[in-house]
Parts: structure tokens; sequence; C-alpha cells
């Protein structure tokens, strides 16, 4: 599952493959291409859990106006992987509840 037009980010050259880290295991991505979009397409499909009740949670927008598809990415926590193009060497954390700067997952 590739976006290759996205409406926000724009049309996706598909000829730079690159490597993110996601949870440590690394995955094969386009450079440009939305995070949430690479995880996906290998079967991620978990991205976040919420604070109270633990539930995971995914896409479901796909256009940054939700909050489904936060994750931690490279320590900076809460953000949107379905608008955050990749970069080479990006690391992807899921998020547990709500996120923190220090790399300590707040529980509610």
């Amino acid at each position: 599952m590739r976006v290759i037009d996205h409406p926000i980010l724009d049309e996706l050259d598909t000829s730079k493959q690159v490597t993110i880290y996601c949870d440590g295991k690394p995955i094969p991505a386009l450079e440009g291409e939305p995070i949430a979009a690479a995880l996906m397409n290998a079967g991620i499909r978990s991205f976040r859990t919420t604070p109270k009740r633990k539930e995971k949670r995914g896409i479901f927008c796909a256009i940054g106006r939700c909050t489904d598809c936060m994750m931690i990415v490279d320590g900076v926590p809460n953000t949107r992987t379905c608008v955050t193009p990749v970069r080479d060497g990006m690391h992807v954390k899921t998020q547990e509840g709500l996120g923190s700067f220090e790399g300590k997952e707040e529980k509610a």
C-alpha cells in the first residue's frame, strides 16, 4: 500500500528507497512518503494506545486532522505520522498513552 498522490504532501517521488526504524525494526520506505504509509505497507496497523483504556489506534483520517496516528518520531511525542514525511534513518516508536520528550511514557 503506497500513497503516491497525497492531498497534502503532494506527489511522491518513488525513486529513492530508504530505511526507517519502528520500535527498533528496520522498515523499507520511500523518501518523502508519509510515515504512516510506510508502516502500513510493512503490515504495521497499530501506532499508539489510548491513555485510559489502552485501546490501539492507527490510521483514521490520513490528512492530519485527528490524532489516531500519533507516534514518537525521533524522540518527539505526538507526531502525526500521516503527514510527516519519511527521512532516511528515522526512529519511530509506538506511543503508549501520553508521550513525553524524556522518552518515558506517561500513563493516565
